[in-house]
């Protein structure tokens, strides 16, 4: 079942070693959802992690609910969003029901956490709509950054998780091809892969190069057609 997160609080801050990576990854996926995605649908969002898709799509979606098991994550949302909109529902994503369908059902960097990946995938197939569609975000094992660190030595394989991962409570990775197997055997249709974020070097290197806005911009907006490479995927998917 879905892990407490109450445990991993610590990383859901400001001071986080990958909270540079998390503020660009954070800001960039949400806005793709909302570029390919009507105002007017209806949203169904598991898990408010950092605060940043849910602070952006309560904005957005004339509809919008999201759905935490975490009394910890949902105070500091509250305590950091105030003015938010979102509708929040406390429960485990396992337990959560409702006789409401969705238009659109976000997984944004969810699965990696679970113990049940496939169950969570089923369960939520059950409430989107007629022609709804999904939208999942995962770390990528296979991402370039992750690629020259094998290459040289400093990671012993492709799926060992990082310390950032550990810290964030991570079971797993996921590659192009496995994330595209999980969510075919769960029933969906994937129409459309893109990456977040072509990351070349660590966080600390590219942290100690001072790049402007427009060149981190430039990383994601080319990441898109590179999901292979890319930190991390974001796949829509649709029922079979």
């Amino acid at each position: 079942m879905s892990q407490d997160l109450d445990s991993y609080i610590g990383a859901y801050g400001d001071d986080f070693a990958y909270a540079f990576d998390n503020a660009i990854m954070l800001n960039w996926y949400p806005k793709r959802i909302m570029a390919l995605s009507k105002s007017d649908a209806r949203v169904l969002e598991l898990g408010i992690g950092h605060g940043y898709t849910s602070n952006l799509f309560s904005r957005h979606f004339n509809r919008y609910a999201v759905i935490d098991g975490s009394s910890s994550v949902i105070a500091q949302f509250r305590r950091q969003f105030p003015a938010s909109s979102a509708e929040i529902v406390h429960s485990l994503f396992e337990d959560y029901e409702t006789e409401e369908k969705f238009d659109v059902v976000v997984m944004g960097f969810v699965l990696e956490h679970v113990h049940s990946p496939q169950q969570v995938l089923r369960h939520f197939a059950r409430f989107l709509a007629p022609g709804g569609r999904c939208f999942v975000a995962v770390p990528n094992a296979e991402s370039l950054h992750r690629r020259f660190g094998h290459e040289a030595g400093l990671l012993p394989d492709l799926m060992t998780l990082g310390e950032g991962d550990k810290t964030l409570g991570h079971l797993r990775l996921y590659t192009v091809a496995s994330l595209t197997q999980e969510l075919t055997e769960c029933g969906f249709r994937v129409v459309a892969k893109e990456g977040i974020f072509l990351k070349p070097l660590t966080t600390r290197q590219i942290v100690s190069l001072d790049l402007g806005a427009d060149i981190l911009d430039g990383m994601c907006k080319v990441g898109v057609d590179y999901p292979e490479l890319s930190a991390a995927l974001l796949f829509e998917a649709e029922l079979q």
